[in-house]
């Protein structure tokens, strides 16, 4: 079973960004920490410890347990957040880009904002501890450690500057000079996180390469190198700056060519390398999440690890759980899902549709028993996040526990031929598509979906726009598609035409316009599973008298299309939450928001 490990007594207890209220004499003291880093980090046991106590604040409520995970990441062309439509919600407005620095979600002293820093502070000490103390060579116990630091410091500040932008770079412990720090540029630190990635990968082992990186829960070379690529990439792309809209960036160390070759080399060595593949079925890859498989080698790169009482990955995203059901004992799940229109836009032959897009919940329970039933045309639900997957029975209120993926193998085919696209053409990607394709489609579907759809794509705008669609295909309800619509520079224009697709489905016209608009359906021999017909397009005469109907044109109304982003807000102008109020107000006047928040 899954633990994060807290090692008590090492690291400086609760270190964020707002440590205004520590005093300096306190700082410039030897610190506990501090007298015991040498008998710590000069022994990879008790080093240990400490490396898995940089991973502790993930779990805090108000972090990425509770905060960071659930509401990063929306609203997109392809998922949206089910508060969206709430008036006046705070929830929502961190979705419709309208979130305020007094947002009551997030303006805490415990935010993920804060729990981020406290990561960065643990990592930063594991470092320098282990720089001064050990000797941390490659193939080495303290070597290993050295690098999952490097790397573990790398995610948050990844996932800082995907949130926030320019934010304060801390890369040593903090002293009493250093309490108080402005935003530095985000180009810097991309340069400094691809340069430590770059260390980690001569440090960490191959998965399965020693008994860490036997666990998807342990961050590996493989990981290490789809990582650098990830960010190599979000450096060079679209992005929005303060007072200078959105552009590539002008460092030349972070232009195209050399952000994107590294990216390619990078990918192209984990792919080489043999230690990590495609699951057989796009279905495998979410079974073995939900089932929690943890073993490394498969498909998952590396996924932030919860223990059961800790992490609400299903709690939030899982197909809706009406009640207490012979399933789960956590009546939740649901809050979110893919925008009405993913499943129309899917091919019919695609095996990624039915796991990605679910039309139904489990209803209120008769005897402890639910059934599946219908929602409307405007509720789905992500398909990759399912109770009734798990091999356990969820318990707790509030968490249950399911790790949260945060990079796999596909990505690394995709990245790969988006690169080789941009530097060599089209012919150079072909190779990744139809590889990441092949899995989606059945045998005697590849010819015309696989082959020949990929070889006809012949200009590099043509196969970077079947790049864009396939990365919606694959990797709708995980939320990595607001990043990507961002650096390439499409945010604002793919929301918007989300809207409009929205409105045609509402109408059926245009592109859907033969959407059934009557849905029938009846139970399997289960009585509990649903056999549906009519959601595919032009499924529209009645298969038989064993089936009811539902209406397939109710409840997708026009307040809810336009809560996708709030009128008025051009989400290329709000790319980024502002940094909440409680920060700025305690950072000796160091801190100020952009972006006209």
């Amino acid at each position: 079973m899954k633990y994060i490990t807290i090692l008590l007594g090492i690291i400086v207890a609760g270190v964020s960004y707002s440590c205004q209220e520590i005093e300096s004499d306190f700082l410039d003291a030897p610190a506990q920490s501090t007298i015991d880093e040498s008998l710590i980090f000069s022994n990879a046991g008790l080093a240990r410890g400490a490396i898995d106590g940089i991973l502790e604040p993930m779990g805090q409520t108000n972090s990425y347990r509770g905060r960071h995970i659930p509401f990063y990441g929306f609203n997109t062309d392809t998922e949206w957040n089910y508060s969206s439509d709430e008036v006046g919600s705070d929830q929502g407005a961190l979705m419709i880009y309208d979130a305020q620095p007094n947002n009551t979600q997030m303006n805490r002293d415990n935010s993920s904002w804060a729990m981020m820093y406290t990561g960065i502070e643990r990592a930063n000490i594991c470092i320098r501890g282990i720089r001064t103390y050990g000797n941390p060579e490659p193939g080495t116990e303290l070597g290993q450690l050295l690098g999952e630091a490097l790397t573990l410091r790398a995610v948050y500040y990844a996932d800082l500057i995907k949130a926030w932008g320019d934010v304060p770079a801390r890369f040593e412990p903090i002293n009493s000079e250093t309490i108080y720090l402005a935003k530095s540029s985000r180009d810097v630190i991309y340069k400094q996180l691809i340069a430590d990635l770059g260390e980690a990968a001569t440090l960490v082992p191959w998965p399965n390469e020693s008994s860490t990186t036997s666990s998807v829960e342990n961050v590996n070379k493989a990981f290490i190198k789809g990582l650098r690529a990830r960010l190599a990439l979000a450096a060079s792309g679209f992005q929005q700056y303060p007072n200078d809209g959105v552009r590539r960036s002008t460092d030349a160390d972070l232009s195209v060519s050399k952000m994107y070759r590294l990216a390619l080399n990078e990918c192209n060595d984990i792919i080489n390398s043999g230690t990590v593949k495609l699951e057989s079925s796009f279905e495998t890859v979410w079974r073995k999440l939900n089932e929690e498989d943890i073993a490394a080698g498969g498909e998952a790169l590396w996924q932030i690890p919860f223990a059961d009482g800790r992490g609400r990955v299903l709690f939030s995203f899982a197909v809706r759980h009406r009640s207490v059901d012979q399933y789960t004992g956590q009546a939740r799940g649901g809050i979110a899902g893919p925008l009405p229109t993913i499943f129309y836009d899917f091919d019919e032959a695609d095996t990624r549709r039915d796991i990605t897009c679910v039309p139904y919940q489990w209803g209120t329970a008769v005897n402890s028993v639910s059934q599946q039933e219908l929602v409307g045309l405007d509720t789905w639900y992500f398909g990759k996040y399912r109770y009734e997957w798990m091999n356990r029975y969820v318990t707790s209120t509030n968490d249950d526990g399911v790790n949260f993926m945060y990079m796999r193998y596909a990505e690394i085919l995709l990245m790969a031929a988006e690169a080789a696209n941009e530097l060599d053409g089209p012919s150079a990607a072909a190779p990744y598509l139809k590889e990441l394709r092949t899995r989606a489609f059945d045998t005697a579907d590849q010819t015309e979906k696989v082959n020949t759809y990929v070889n006809n794509l012949t200009t590099k705008q043509a196969m970077f726009d079947a790049i864009v669609d396939e990365h919606l295909f694959e990797f709708t309800g995980e939320m990595q598609r607001k990043q990507a619509l961002i650096r390439w520079g499409l945010l604002g224009d793919k929301l918007r035409e989300a809207k409009t697709k929205m409105t045609d489905l509402q109408l059926r016209q245009g592109d859907y316009a033969d959407v059934p608009t009557t849905l029938y359906y009846k139970y399997q021999d289960d009585n509990e599973t649903l056999d549906i017909y009519g959601l595919n397009r032009g499924e529209t005469t009645n298969p038989g008298s064993e089936y009811s109907s539902k209406a397939w044109d109710s409840g997708l109304d026009d307040d809810e299309i336009n809560s996708l982003f709030k009128e008025g807000i051009d989400p290329d102008e709000r790319q980024f939450w502002p940094i909440w109020q409680i920060f700025i107000d305690n950072s000796n006047g160091q801190l100020v928001n952009d972006y006209n928040y």
